[in-house]
């Protein structure tokens, strides 16, 4: 555990990355495993993430996100696309996939199925959305840790325009909307920023034991 508060003081909000070092496709998969084991609502995980290599997009993309040169010059990025609607299949989906890993019958499920059914079919198409964006988040805490703990940089990025990006990308026709984006890679010898003290609340201002 104390490797693990020393990682958190050592990342921050990486400013500059250093456009010649890559992330090794070990560490990559490492990254994506984190992600992919994130705690969500019921088990759905509902949404994708993407990540794109394509320069071309990634150029395209910095003119949305306020001209912020992370998005080119880091290793990889990633951006994470909420489910914008939910439907029963992506329930039936989840419920189908839990019987399959875990050697039972579907049908023993339908309860649970159908809970979750009665409770999220009945949220409007809005309170969805907030829901599912809600979900990225905790995945992103996931990679931000997977990240530090491999000293690779990991920069959360909300300054962004949703609407171009999924423009650029093409969420919208799959039912999804650009959550968060996420360079990842080396932070560059002379980012300033790196040298900064972290400022936090302290444990008193932060903390209410009742």
């Amino acid at each position: 555990m104390s490797n693990f508060i020393e990682n958190q003081n050592w990342r921050y909000a990486t400013k500059k990355f250093d456009a010649t070092k890559k992330i090794s496709t070990t560490d990559l998969e490492i990254l994506k495993e984190a992600i992919r084991l994130s705690a969500s609502s019921y088990g759905l995980q509902l949404y994708k993430v993407f990540i794109v290599d394509d320069k071309e997009t990634r150029d395209k993309l910095v003119a949305v996100c306020w001209g912020q040169k992370q998005i080119v010059d880091a290793s990889h990025l990633f951006v994470i696309a909420n489910y914008t609607k939910v439907n029963e299949k992506d329930i039936e989906f989840h419920i189908e996939n839990t019987a399959k890993t875990r050697g039972i019958d579907v049908e023993t499920l339908k309860g649970y199925s159908d809970f979750m059914k009665s409770k999220i079919m009945e949220l409007s198409a809005e309170a969805q959305s907030n829901w599912t964006s809600k979900q990225t988040y905790i995945a992103l805490g996931n990679l931000l840790n997977a990240a530090a703990e491999l000293k690779i940089d990991a920069t959360p990025m909300e300054g962004f325009e949703p609407e171009k990006v999924n423009e650029i990308l093409g969420l919208n026709q799959l039912n999804l909307n650009a959550s968060l984006i996420i360079p990842v890679g080396y932070r560059h010898e002379d980012d300033a920023n790196q040298h900064l003290k972290k400022v936090r609340k302290s444990t008193e201002e932060l903390f209410v034991t009742i």
